[in-house]
């Protein structure tokens, strides 16, 4: 079965989907319309901040009816298509296609139901509740079929869609050489936040403040502004990575970090624990709980070593770009 899906509008999660789809023979490519500062490599980039406001549309507009004689499957992210009013929708619809929809997070976390379950949590104040309605009630009136990485995000839009697919994030494992930390007596803690109020990455800040008061050794670095291969370089130097605090799942550093062997600390939703596979190796640690939580860690340095290879492990059996595109091929072919 010969599909050609395209993936758009922007992400590195896209980028290694698509490069895992083609190793499993279907036709996929990643679009990203405008150029970014983490430097992703997408399969096209149509560098839409060359172009003057009042003409981006007219060209996302001829972008889509190139793409509409090429491809079978259009696998939009981020709760965005190709125009901001979504009219491309009915033109897709029209034309036959196959349309499926991806949420990564904010697009989607509505802050009532997420503070009924995690008191830790915030969202990015431009999502109101209003607008992440309107967006998932217009983007389900034409899809039928939604993915997602995690339960947590599962929880917000099983409301709107008839079918959703719970699918792990894929990462390519040749990208990432274990480098298990060795036990030393100053180990490198890293947290690398895009957001700092999304992350929580202000009671980080302050329990490494206090611990190296109170005496303990290590050193700390935060990781931001920076590409993503360098970010990925500062990960594999790593002893221990602090992920978020405040969201209650894990993400992509998490799953670097462990892909890389280190020991993650990261809020995981009480609630959500169980959902994850038995042998889940991520500590877990919240804003009223990091101080302890890191203290412990630097000071058991017998456990890095075998907390990292438990994640190394994991992330090869969840998160290896062959298995998890397998579940992509098995719902497109559903379609």
């Amino acid at each position: 079965m010969n599909l050609n899906v395209l993936h758009i509008p922007y992400g590195s999660p896209m980028i290694d989907l698509c490069r895992a789809l083609r190793l499993k023979g279907i036709n996929a490519t990643s679009c990203h319309f405008y150029n970014n500062r983490y430097n992703f490599k997408p399969d096209i980039c149509l560098n839409m901040n060359n172009v003057s406001s009042n003409l981006r549309e007219k060209k996302l507009k001829e972008y889509l009816n190139e793409a509409i004689k090429k491809y079978d499957i259009f696998h939009f992210h981020f709760g965005e298509t190709f125009l901001p009013d979504k009219s491309d929708l009915e033109i897709l619809k029209r034309a036959g296609k196959k349309i499926v929809v991806h949420h990564h997070g904010s697009e989607v976390r509505l802050l009532s139901v997420a503070k009924s379950r995690n008191p830790f949590v915030r969202v990015k104040p431009e999502w109101t509740e209003e607008r992440i309605h309107k967006n998932l009630s217009l983007l389900s009136s034409y899809i039928d079929h939604a993915f997602v990485q995690d339960f947590e995000l599962e929880g917000y839009i099983r409301d709107y869609y008839k079918e959703i697919h719970v699918v792990p994030h894929a990462i390519d494992l040749n990208d990432f050489q274990p480098n298990y930390p060795e036990a030393k007596s100053s180990p490198l803690v890293v947290h690398a936040p895009t957001l700092r109020d999304l992350k929580g990455t202000e009671f980080i800040l302050d329990a490494v403040t206090q611990l190296k008061k109170s005496g303990i050794p290590f050193d700390f670095q935060l990781i931001e502004g920076v590409s993503h291969q360098e970010t990925k370089h500062l990960l594999s130097r790593a002893d221990i990575v602090i992920d978020q605090l405040r969201i209650g799942a894990y993400g992509y550093i998490s799953t670097e970090a462990m892909a890389f062997g280190k020991p993650v600390i990261c809020y995981i939703r009480k609630d959500l624990v169980d959902k994850y596979p038995k042998g889940f190796p991520i500590v877990n640690g919240n804003p009223d709980s990091i101080t302890p939580v890191l203290k412990r860690l630097i000071s058991q340095p017998n456990r890095w070593k075998e907390l990292g290879i438990r994640g190394r492990s994991y992330v090869e059996q969840y998160h290896s770009i062959h298995r998890v595109a397998e579940h992509y091929i098995e719902i497109y072919k559903k379609l």
